[in-house]
Protein backbone atom coordinates (compact mmCIF):
# COMPACT_ATOMS: atom_id res chain seq x y z
CA UNK A 1 0.00 0.00 0.00
CA UNK A 2 1.39 3.42 -1.03
CA UNK A 3 2.00 6.07 1.51
CA UNK A 4 3.05 9.37 0.68
CA UNK A 5 5.62 9.87 3.83
CA UNK A 6 6.97 6.56 2.68
CA UNK A 7 7.26 6.64 -1.03
CA UNK A 8 8.49 4.55 -3.48
CA UNK A 9 10.46 6.81 -6.08
CA UNK A 10 11.09 5.52 -9.40
CA UNK A 11 14.11 4.80 -10.91
CA UNK A 12 16.09 6.70 -13.68
CA UNK A 13 18.35 9.59 -14.42
CA UNK A 14 17.45 12.93 -15.18
CA UNK A 15 20.03 15.39 -16.64
CA UNK A 16 20.94 18.42 -14.71
CA UNK A 17 18.69 20.43 -14.09
CA UNK A 18 15.66 17.98 -13.47
CA UNK A 19 16.80 15.98 -10.82
CA UNK A 20 13.44 15.64 -9.33
CA UNK A 21 12.35 12.36 -7.84
CA UNK A 22 8.68 11.11 -8.41
CA UNK A 23 6.62 8.25 -6.92
CA UNK A 24 3.60 6.82 -9.45
CA UNK A 25 1.10 6.54 -6.43
CA UNK A 26 -1.63 6.49 -8.88
CA UNK A 27 -0.01 3.42 -10.66
CA UNK A 28 1.31 1.97 -7.17
CA UNK A 29 -2.86 1.29 -6.54
CA UNK A 30 -3.67 0.86 -10.45
CA UNK A 31 -5.81 3.81 -10.64
CA UNK A 32 -7.17 4.16 -14.19
CA UNK A 33 -8.75 7.49 -14.52
CA UNK A 34 -6.65 9.54 -12.09
CA UNK A 35 -3.06 10.30 -11.83
CA UNK A 36 -1.28 10.83 -8.56
CA UNK A 37 2.19 11.37 -8.11
CA UNK A 38 4.45 12.42 -5.30
CA UNK A 39 7.53 14.65 -6.27
CA UNK A 40 10.57 15.76 -4.23
CA UNK A 41 12.57 18.44 -6.07
CA UNK A 42 15.94 18.72 -5.17
CA UNK A 43 17.29 22.78 -4.70
CA UNK A 44 18.47 24.33 -8.17
CA UNK A 45 16.08 21.51 -9.84
CA UNK A 46 12.90 21.48 -11.30
CA UNK A 47 10.37 18.48 -11.75
CA UNK A 48 10.12 19.14 -15.43
CA UNK A 49 10.05 20.96 -18.46
CA UNK A 50 8.11 24.25 -18.87
CA UNK A 51 4.37 22.85 -20.97
CA UNK A 52 0.66 22.07 -21.43
CA UNK A 53 -1.90 19.32 -22.03
CA UNK A 54 -4.40 19.00 -24.07
CA UNK A 55 -5.86 15.83 -22.40
CA UNK A 56 -4.81 16.06 -18.54
CA UNK A 57 -5.87 18.79 -16.51
CA UNK A 58 -3.57 19.00 -13.07
CA UNK A 59 -4.12 20.07 -9.49
CA UNK A 60 -0.68 20.46 -7.87
CA UNK A 61 -0.52 20.58 -4.00
CA UNK A 62 2.24 21.74 -2.11
CA UNK A 63 3.35 19.73 0.52
CA UNK A 64 6.21 20.92 2.09
CA UNK A 65 8.89 24.05 1.32
CA UNK A 66 8.12 26.64 -0.77
CA UNK A 67 8.32 26.06 -4.75
CA UNK A 68 8.32 28.43 -8.08
CA UNK A 69 5.95 28.12 -9.92
CA UNK A 70 6.35 29.48 -14.34
CA UNK A 71 2.92 29.93 -16.29
CA UNK A 72 2.00 32.10 -19.01
CA UNK A 73 1.23 34.67 -16.10
CA UNK A 74 4.50 34.66 -15.00
CA UNK A 75 7.07 33.55 -12.13
CA UNK A 76 5.81 32.97 -8.41
CA UNK A 77 6.68 31.35 -5.59
CA UNK A 78 4.35 29.25 -3.87
CA UNK A 79 3.68 28.78 0.18
CA UNK A 80 2.69 24.96 1.56
CA UNK A 81 -0.78 23.99 1.36
CA UNK A 82 -1.55 26.09 -1.84
CA UNK A 83 -2.89 24.00 -4.34
CA UNK A 84 -3.16 24.62 -7.81
CA UNK A 85 -4.75 24.03 -11.05
CA UNK A 86 -3.87 23.67 -14.40
CA UNK A 87 -6.56 23.46 -17.24
CA UNK A 88 -6.00 21.82 -20.25
CA UNK A 89 -4.01 23.59 -23.23
CA UNK A 90 -2.29 26.74 -23.25
CA UNK A 91 -3.40 28.20 -20.12
CA UNK A 92 -2.49 26.12 -18.32
CA UNK A 93 1.08 26.00 -19.14
CA UNK A 94 3.40 25.29 -16.19
CA UNK A 95 6.84 24.22 -14.80
CA UNK A 96 7.61 23.41 -11.04
CA UNK A 97 10.86 25.00 -9.74
CA UNK A 98 12.87 24.84 -6.37
CA UNK A 99 15.18 28.09 -6.13
CA UNK A 100 15.11 27.69 -2.45
CA UNK A 101 17.93 25.78 -0.77
CA UNK A 102 15.71 23.03 0.73
CA UNK A 103 14.12 19.79 -0.68
CA UNK A 104 10.27 20.68 -1.97
CA UNK A 105 7.95 18.48 -2.65
CA UNK A 106 4.72 18.49 -3.93
CA UNK A 107 1.29 16.13 -4.54
CA UNK A 108 0.09 16.75 -8.55
CA UNK A 109 -3.08 15.02 -9.35
CA UNK A 110 -4.25 14.79 -13.17
CA UNK A 111 -7.22 13.33 -14.94
CA UNK A 112 -5.22 11.24 -17.10
CA UNK A 113 -7.81 8.33 -18.28
CA UNK A 114 -7.33 8.98 -21.86
CA UNK A 115 -4.62 9.77 -24.25
CA UNK A 116 -2.43 12.91 -23.98
CA UNK A 117 -1.04 15.42 -26.40
CA UNK A 118 1.60 17.61 -24.60
CA UNK A 119 3.35 20.45 -26.08
CA UNK A 120 6.34 21.65 -24.55
CA UNK A 121 7.19 25.22 -25.91
CA UNK A 122 10.76 25.87 -24.96
CA UNK A 123 11.89 23.04 -26.95
CA UNK A 124 9.21 23.28 -29.53
CA UNK A 125 8.39 19.74 -28.82
CA UNK A 126 5.30 17.55 -28.97
CA UNK A 127 4.49 14.78 -27.22
CA UNK A 128 2.14 12.06 -27.35
CA UNK A 129 1.21 9.06 -24.92
CA UNK A 130 -1.28 7.15 -23.54
CA UNK A 131 -1.01 6.07 -19.79
CA UNK A 132 -2.21 2.65 -18.75
CA UNK A 133 -2.79 1.69 -15.32
CA UNK A 134 0.57 0.18 -14.83
CA UNK A 135 2.88 2.15 -17.00
CA UNK A 136 3.99 1.96 -20.54
CA UNK A 137 1.96 2.63 -23.12
CA UNK A 138 2.37 4.89 -26.22
CA UNK A 139 4.79 7.42 -25.48
CA UNK A 140 6.68 9.40 -28.38
CA UNK A 141 8.32 12.74 -28.44
CA UNK A 142 8.47 15.28 -32.04
CA UNK A 143 10.70 18.14 -33.20
CA UNK A 144 7.12 20.44 -34.40
CA UNK A 145 9.07 22.01 -37.15
CA UNK A 146 9.86 18.35 -38.83
CA UNK A 147 5.66 18.21 -39.34
CA UNK A 148 4.95 17.31 -42.85
CA UNK A 149 1.68 17.72 -44.83
CA UNK A 150 -1.17 15.57 -44.08
CA UNK A 151 -1.19 13.46 -47.55
CA UNK A 152 2.61 12.86 -46.77
CA UNK A 153 3.45 9.46 -48.24
CA UNK A 154 -0.76 9.00 -49.05
CA UNK A 155 -1.53 6.87 -52.08
CA UNK A 156 -4.60 6.18 -53.60
CA UNK A 157 -6.23 2.98 -53.02
CA UNK A 158 -4.72 0.24 -54.92
CA UNK A 159 -2.01 1.91 -56.53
Amino acid sequence: MPNIYRPDFEDGARPPGFRARRARVGYEVGSELIGCSLWEVPPGEAAYPYHYHFGDEELVIVIRGHPTVRTPDGIRELNEGEVLRFPLGEDGAHQILNRTQDTVTFLAVSSHGRPDIVVYPDSNKLGVGERLPRGGGLRAFFHRELAVDYWDREHPPGS
